[in-house]
């Protein structure tokens, strides 16, 4: 029999990854064939890449004017290719705002489509929710108390753990980390994740530059800037103070924060990442004022960071646009490298929210969930042919 057809699709760093692994599974599990929006890490699990999710990955509600012809082109080059290839489910990560548009149009083309890592709708815009239950056949969430919202809804949904868990390693302690960039172990260590998005760096990294020279006034620190593999240098580079010890590392994102003292995190997936890695850490995150007038009257939660709406408290400091300073960033930084009972106290609540995040295995689980799906529409289908033959 020739292979099932499937379209998985992400639109940011984060989705890729998650989309990778879960592809992967399902090309474990059975005969599929994987095509669809991605980067490189889809690219490595076997998936056929129709479109670069470089031209669409964008943040902030302003920014997203000036990628309206390349949102648009890549929606069409999708729309097409599930026309032509004509897959069983499409199965769509995160990204809402282009997501929930390409579900639609899948719909009205006779596709099901599959939610894998609900949207966020339960922190901003939850109305929304009321389109995911039009638009598809189940949904994937990640976060235990998202299950609730969503069934409340009406939304078929199934709670599978969070895809960090179990998979989130340093692949060197920190004496080989620090050998490995010539760095001293016995000096105190601040890694940097400043963001991948171009706009996060615009308007993160003039500040964390700053922040980072007053940190080093105080505590001669090391500093760590984490990347993407594919980051430029060149710019990342740009505009540090010289007196700063600074090393870039590209790919080693797990390997920097397992070595950090402390570190600075741009909001979002990174932050599980560091709590998963137990990393005393602070998170910051600034858009455009434009983007942010227009988004406040949407948030609904009292935080930011996931970290801190997992933990149901402030467990670690969040400055969130006019809060990030480098005034703000230096004393959080320097209050968890001098203040031990700081460290202990973030720490402990660490602890929790690595429980909450469930056991190892929500790739895996994902992968089961939609290969039943499969069957139950392999099922249907021989039904209705034997009906119509009888």
């Amino acid at each position: 029999m020739p292979p099932i057809s499937l379209l998985i699709s992400a639109g940011e760093a984060s989705g890729d990854m998650y989309a990778a692994r879960l592809a992967s599974a399902l090309k474990r599990r059975a005969n599929v064939a994987i095509f669809g929006m991605g980067g490189p890490q889809m690219r490595a699990a076997g998936v056929d890449i129709v479109t670069d999710y470089s031209e669409v990955s964008v943040v902030g509600i302003t920014e997203i004017l000036g990628r309206l012809p390349s949102l648009v082109r890549a929606m069409r080059r999708l729309v097409r290719e599930a026309e032509r290839r004509k897959p069983a489910f499409a199965i769509l990560t995160d990204f809402p705002g282009f997501h929930l548009r390409l579900a639609r149009k899948l719909k009205r083309r006779g596709i099901k489509n599959i939610y894998y890592i609900c949207p966020q709708f339960w922190a901003w815009r939850p109305w929304r929710v009321r389109v995911v239950r039009r638009r598809f056949a189940q949904t994937l969430c990640i976060f235990p108390f998202e299950e609730k919202f969503y069934a409340d809804a009406g939304v078929p949904v199934t709670f599978i753990g969070h895809p960090l868990v179990g998979a989130v390693h340093a692949s060197v302690d920190r004496e080989g980390f620090c050998l490995r960039h010539n760095l001293d172990p016995r000096r105190k260590i601040v890694t940097v994740l400043p963001g991948s998005r171009a706009a996060e760096l615009r308007q993160h990294l003039p500040i964390l530059r700053e922040a980072c020279r007053r940190i080093h006034c105080e505590t001669p620190a090391q500093f760590v800037l984490a990347a993407a593999p594919r980051a430029d240098v060149t710019s990342l580079s740009e505009g540090w103070p010289p007196e700063i010890h600074l090393k870039i590392v590209l790919g080693q994102t797990y390997n920097a924060l397992a070595a950090a003292d402390a570190a600075i995190v741009s909001s979002g997936t990174a932050t599980v990442e560091a709590a998963l890695l137990d990393v005393p850490m602070v998170v910051i995150y600034r858009v455009t004022a434009l983007t942010a007038l227009l988004a406040k009257p949407l948030v609904r939660t009292p935080y930011y960071s996931m970290v801190n709406l997992i933990a149901g408290k402030r467990a670690v400091p969040e400055l969130i646009q006019n809060d990030l300073t480098p005034g703000r960033v230096s004393a959080e930084v320097l209050r968890l490298l001098h203040d031990p009972a700081a460290r202990e106290s973030l720490r402990r609540d660490l602890t929790q929210v690595r429980e909450r995040l469930g056991p190892p295995g929500a790739i895996d689980r994902a992968a089961d969930t939609i290969l039943q799906l499969l069957r139950s529409r392999s099922n249907a289908q021989a039904a209705a042919f034997h009906g119509n033959a009888n």
